[in-house]
């Protein structure tokens, strides 16, 4: 079956049911061929996989996506675009389309207790962040997620400690996954062409989380309290948001992973921020250290 592949179609399929494109909903539909199959590539989909795909526009990745795929899953926020979509991928038995917004979607309700669940995304770049968390904090049984996204945010998902790309973001995705960015995607690639490059990253989640905390909301607070504050030492960092810590027992949390007390929460990896978060719980409360 022939698929979308050009301008000229996305133009005429608009015209033709009359609609516009949605800036705030992030519509940029990318039709250049090359691209469209390179991230069909990355999700290394085969006949046994159920593929989730949020924001599919147009069908133009859903079609192709269904071809290789036992079942997809289409999520469109947009009403007169997913009843656009229903009549073009009509042809196809193991594609549904789900017409919600993502963030208010339990996802759940399509795993099933499934395996093989991968999720391929072209996601609005104002909402990349939450969608993302979502994600993987919610759904259960997820193989991989392969997302197009702005090409900053990717860095930041992907970068390294003590990079000026690093931060509590960085942090909450390496929690959950192995991270890395596939290819980029110029603006040309798109109708209309965004304002910014895109690139597309490839997460594969992790069977086990990347570190065992004793308390994950503590472990999230004090890796968000490091990098909301980043240019003050860590222990200073730590005073100021997380109060029921003495600065005394926040310094010896540090000494206890060799440390020195004026480092900053950009140098360290998840592992040290585990062991901070893990030796601060221990000993919470303890006379000594109030």
């Amino acid at each position: 079956m022939a698929h979308i592949n050009s301008p000229a179609q996305i133009k005429k399929i608009m015209t033709e049911n009359d609609l516009i494109f949605h800036k705030g909903l992030g519509q940029n539909f990318l039709f250049d061929e090359h691209y469209l199959s390179a991230i069909i590539d990355a999700g290394s989909i085969s006949k046994d996989d159920t593929v989730i795909e949020i924001g599919p526009g147009l069908g133009v990745l859903t079609t192709r996506i269904a071809e290789r795929a036992k079942k997809v899953y289409a999520i469109e926020i947009d009403t007169k675009i997913a009843n656009v979509l229903k009549k073009i991928t009509s042809d196809y038995n193991n594609i549904q389309i789900i017409n919600e917004d993502v963030l208010k979607f339990d996802l759940n309700t399509l795993t099933n207790g499934q395996k093989n669940i991968k999720i391929i995304a072209n996601l609005p770049y104002y909402i990349t962040t939450p969608i993302i968390m979502k994600i993987l904090e919610e759904t259960i049984n997820i193989n991989s997620i392969v997302i197009m996204i702005q090409k900053e945010v990717a860095q930041r998902l992907t970068a390294k400690a003590n990079s000026k790309d690093y931060g509590a973001i960085t942090l909450a995705v390496d929690y959950h996954a192995d991270a890395n960015i596939m290819f980029t995607v110029p603006a040309g690639a798109f109708i209309p062409p965004p304002k910014v490059e895109s690139a597309v990253v490839k997460l594969n989640v992790l069977d086990k989380k990347r570190v065992d905390v004793s308390d994950e909301k503590l472990f999230f607070r004090i890796i968000k309290a490091a990098f909301g504050q980043r240019r003050k030492t860590l222990v200073n960092a730590l005073s100021n948001s997380c109060p029921e810590f003495s600065k005394d027992l926040i310094k010896l949390s540090l000494s206890e992973i060799c440390v020195q007390e004026n480092i900053r929460g950009e140098a360290l990896n998840i592992e040290a921020f585990s062991k901070i978060c893990n030796f601060l719980q221990k000993n919470r409360g303890k006379k000594e250290f109030i």
